[in-house]
């Protein structure tokens, strides 16, 4: 294995100081131009290359930023990585992204890992419910900013960025009302995250306030999948009064839903409107085309961004937390659209 080279190699091809080599590398003010360039120069000629790790612990700055996502292949999630990287890459941030699986073990060992590596922020949506939320809490204590978006943990000192998932639920349902219909079911992620529980909040209180009642068997607790929505779906046509709407809290579980429906004597959205949560890009190419609630991933990454770039701009002695609302945009296709 060749030999790395090193400051010292430099100085001694160029016959000058360590220190002097370090200062030009660092752009130091204090070295003339023509000295600067031909270090340069020679580092290029001999492959040197700076131990970031290094210059990190030196300056406190290391131009990284961690994300933590779930899984990098939803398209959301891949939509908000794609916007805090249009923001961040041009101000010479690095995005180093990981995934968790929902495994609450790996998120932590991947945050002790990004805060070893000397980020300069991590930008977070995490596995964990405000139940178990003292387990994260001493990470959450380093200097190191974190700002949680999508699914996030109440901390008063943390910053965050999320959409509106109360009101986006409420319109969804109301749009439902509005079309007619009088039986609205409702799938619920049930995994102890805010942003379900809001969004079942906000359909309870869009029937209530149109005159329905709640009624707990159209109220189906699931996984964020497809198989699990076609179960469901099942079970809801089953009941001896079956609805003839729903509003899912995830575009995933709806797609399971709309697949068993259509094996069914049942046309869409005449005799059954349905209404998701996400905006994934099938809702629009499926036959009829899904009406869904959009998240606006792309700005949600730029907006956390741009909340982390003003922590790192404000001064040590005055801490700037933020809790950015986005919101919710209920985006209106054939699945739902009864009267025309």
């Amino acid at each position: 294995m060749s030999k790395k080279t090193t400051i010292y190699d430099i100085a001694k091809e160029l016959q000058i100081t360590a220190a002097t080599v370090s200062r030009a590398l660092n752009n130091n003010p204090r070295i003339s131009k023509n000295t600067r360039e031909l270090v340069l120069e020679t580092a290029a000629r001999m492959n040197y290359k700076q131990n970031r790790l290094a210059l990190a612990l030196k300056s406190g700055k290391s131009n990284n930023i961690g994300v933590v996502v779930p899984y990098i292949n939803r398209n959301f999630f891949s939509s908000v990585i794609r916007g805090v990287e249009d923001e961040l890459y041009p101000k010479g941030y690095h995005v180093i992204i990981s995934q968790t699986h929902e495994d609450k073990d790996r998120e932590l060992k991947i945050i002790q890992n990004l805060l070893n590596a000397q980020v300069d922020g991590i930008l977070i949506s995490t596995s964990y419910t405000n139940e178990e939320k003292n387990k994260l809490e001493p990470a959450l204590k380093k200097s190191t900013p974190f700002i949680f978006f999508d699914r996030k943990l109440d901390f008063p000192d943390i910053s965050s960025v999320t959409i509106d998932d109360y009101q986006g639920a409420y319109d969804a349902t109301k749009h439902l009302i509005d079309q007619g219909c009088k039986r609205i079911a409702h799938f619920y992620v049930n995994n102890g995250l805010e942003l379900y529980k809001n969004r079942l909040l906000g359909y309870k209180n869009a029937l209530l306030q149109s005159g329905f009642e709640v009624v707990p068997e159209y109220i189906i607790p699931l996984k964020n999948d497809m198989e699990a929505g076609m179960e469901a779906a099942k079970t809801l046509m089953n009941l001896p009064v079956p609805p003839d709407a729903i509003f899912s809290s995830t575009d995933n579980s709806l797609l399971g839903a709309v697949k068993y429906l259509q094996g069914l004597p049942i046309h869409i959205p005449d005799d059954f409107c349905v209404v998701g949560f996400s905006n994934e890009p099938f809702t629009e190419f499926m036959e009829p085309s899904i009406s869904s609630v959009d998240q606006s991933p792309v700005e949600m990454g730029r907006m956390a961004a741009k909340v982390f770039l003003e922590q790192m701009d404000s001064e040590q002695s005055v801490k700037i937390h933020k809790k950015v609302i986005l919101p919710a945009k209920l985006v209106i296709r054939k699945s739902s659209s009864k009267i025309q």
